[in-house]
This record gives C-alpha cells, sequence and structure tokens, in this order.
C-alpha cells in the first residue's frame, strides 16, 4: 500500500510540475525611455519590483534600457511579431504606422492627467485603445502602465515672439503637436531622447522639446539653448504603455493578468505623483544656475497654435476614419467632463 502511494505521489508530481513551469512568467522587457529619465524612464523599474512581490516571484520582468535588445522605435513590431514578449514605450512612437496612435499617448490642447485617465479607465478609451491595435493588425496587449503631466512646450536658442519667428526653424518634435509646428514652417523630427543633445550641438536642429523640465535636465538641453517655453500645449498629459504579446498574454493565468494590470494602474499614479513632485526645483536651477530664461507664450500664439491644431484635427480626421472614431468619442467625453470642470476647480491663480 505505501509503495503504491508512494508512486502515485510521484506520477502525480510529474503530472504536476509542467503546470506549475507554466505558472511561472518572466517578461522581457526593453523600454523606449531611459531609466535615469524621473517619470519618464523610472516608473518600470518599479512595476518589475512589484510584479516579483505581488506574485510571489512567479511572475517577473526584466528591464532593457534602450538599444540594449530593440531600437525604441522598433518595440511594436518586436513584441507583435513576439521577437520578444513586451515592452515599455508610448503610443505617439507609431504615427507613421497608425494615425490615431498620438491621440493614446498626448492630444494638443487635450485633456490634462485626470480627464485623460478618467476617459481611458471610466470612458471608452481602453477599448478604444486595445481596437486600434487590433485593427492594423498587431498582436499586442495593450497596458496604461504610467502617465505625466505637461511637459515644456520647447527649448530655443531665441526668444519667439510671433508665428513668423518660427518659420524655417528646425526642430525635434512630438506627435501631433509636430504637424502643427509643420503647418507654421517648421521643419520637424522625431528622435529618441539620447540623439537629441548630439543634434542641437552639431547644428542639425537648432530647438527641441522632449519633456518635463527635471527630465531635460538629464539630457542637458539648457547648456546650448537657454529659453524654455510654456505650456506645453502639445502635451497637457502623456501616457506611457506596457505591450504585452498577445499569445503570451493568452496563455498567462489570471493572476498574472491581475497582478500586471493593477501594477500598472498602480503605476499611473505614481508617475502622475513622481513628475507632479520634482518641477519646480529643476525650473528653478534652470533659472538661478543655468542661465535659462522660462517663457510663457503670449495669448495670440497660443491662440495661434490652436486654431493650427483645429485645422490639423480636421485633416487627420478626414483621412484615417479610426483617427475620426477616437476623436470624436474622446471630444463627447471632454464635452460632459467639461461642466465637471468648469464648476468644481477653483481658477488657476
Amino acid at each position: 500500500m505505501k509503495k503504491t502511494l508512494t508512486s502515485l505521489a510521484v506520477a502525480a508530481s510529474l503530472i504536476a510540475a509542467p503546470a506549475v513551469a507554466a505558472d511561472k512568467l518572466l517578461l522581457k522587457t526593453p523600454i523606449a525611455f531611459s531609466t535615469a529619465l524621473p517619470g519618464l524612464g523610472s516608473p518600470i523599474p518599479r512595476v518589475a519590483e512589484q510584479l516579483d512581490l505581488m506574485s510571489g516571484g512567479t511572475l517577473k520582468m526584466k528591464v532593457y534600457e534602450p538599444d540594449k535588445l530593440v531600437p525604441p522605435f522598433e518595440i511594436l513590431d518586436a513584441v507583435s511579431t513576439g521577437k520578444i514578449n513586451s515592452g515599455y514605450t508610448t503610443a505617439g512612437y507609431w504615427a507613421g504606422k497608425i494615425p490615431a496612435a498620438p491621440l493614446f499617448s498626448a492630444v494638443p490642447f487635450g485633456p490634462e492627467a485626470g480627464e485623460y485617465m478618467a476617459w481611458l479607465y471610466y470612458g471608452n478609451g481602453l477599448n478604444l485603445y486595445q481596437e486600434m491595435y487590433d485593427q492594423a493588425g498587431y498582436n499586442v496587449k495593450v497596458i496604461p502602465c504610467a502617465i505625466i503631466a505637461p511637459e515644456t512646450s520647447g527649448w530655443f536658442a531665441t526668444e519667439i515672439n510671433s508665428p513668423a519667428d518660427l518659420d524655417g526653424l528646425k526642430m525635434r518634435f512630438f506627435g501631433l503637436g509636430g504637424k502643427v509646428m509643420q503647418k507654421l514652417g517648421v521643419a520637424t523630427s522625431l528622435l529618441p531622447g539620447g540623439e537629441i543633445f548630439p543634434a542641437l550641438e552639431k547644428g542639425a536642429i537648432d530647438a527641441t522639446e522632449f519633456s518635463m523640465p527635471a527630465i531635460d535636465a538629464r539630457l542637458g538641453f539648457h547648456k546650448l539653448v537657454k529659453f524654455n517655453y510654456f505650456p506645453g500645449w502639445h502635451q497637457q498629459a502623456t501616457v506611457f504603455e506596457l505591450l504585452v504579446n498577445k499569445d503570451v498574454w493568452a496563455e498567462a493565468t489570471d493572476a498574472h493578468k491581475a497582478i500586471i494590470e493593477n501594477a500598472c494602474k498602480a503605476s499611473m499614479t505614481d508617475s502622475f505623483a513622481e513628475g507632479e513632485a520634482i518641477q519646480y526645483a529643476a525650473m528653478i536651477d534652470n533659472v538661478d544656475n543655468n542661465g535659462v530664461t522660462i517663457k510663457d507664450w503670449s495669448p495670440e500664439m497660443l491662440a495661434t497654435f490652436r486654431a493650427t491644431w483645429d485645422e490639423v484635427a480636421a485633416e487627420e480626421a478626414a483621412n484615417d476614419p479610426f483617427f475620426a472614431k477616437v476623436l470624436d468619442d474622446m471630444n463627447r467625453f471632454r464635452d460632459g467632463y467639461k461642466l465637471w470642470k468648469t464648476h468644481a476647480f477653483l481658477p488657476r491663480q
């Protein structure tokens, strides 16, 4: 009897072994932004730590710095084809592949962080976000995994007092805001963060925008261009995504899926808080120690940017039905939210 029970136990353990192994998941995750950039690249190592802790070690994430495994602009294709099983980036990088993608990253004169998250989680945003990748034929599961508040509007070598001062500039610019700048005569290019300073130094570009003051400080723009403009009309909030290969996602346990989704949702809060906490010190340092002049766009310049964005939005919607679908859904949500926003919040001082 004892031998029989022992044999059954051994057989049961052998049968169970593959199931235990299948319950373990390692996400190999190249990222688009250096982990040294606070609020931009720093959230994802904390997500990796939480995945390990919450899963009791059965779910791990190995983070690869930009270009160590996959170049930033190749992450979507690499995850979709299964070359890698996950990646951390932003949808705005896929504008050349999917016209609607920037709407899930940053929208000129668009929602601030709280409103953006409201639309994503409690409006139709997340459904449309996944539908976008499915419709475009990408084999990925998308999960919002970080968000930051407004960025600076750009770094310039000279003051910009009128739209004419923009005409002929060569500037690194991101997303849909770049299309606005193109209409105003700016020759734009989308460079990864690590390539911007050398491009400025060599004169390949005259000006740049990248992110928030504390993030830009790490890249040293203040050493070359001294006029930093606000507000960031082109990026009032920016969403970052965790992409997981859909076949890998389908095979993951329900527990692992829940841990990943909730760790990313927690990261949305954490990244927003981190970004908000560290900007003023960077701005003070820029003025006091780096010779930077902080400038605010005039009402006339903001009106020009806004009118030009309205033209771009109409053109993009006319050219791509899914862009039109997402923009219409976002705008309808925002129209309702505006009633709350107008009455609930104190006027900005």
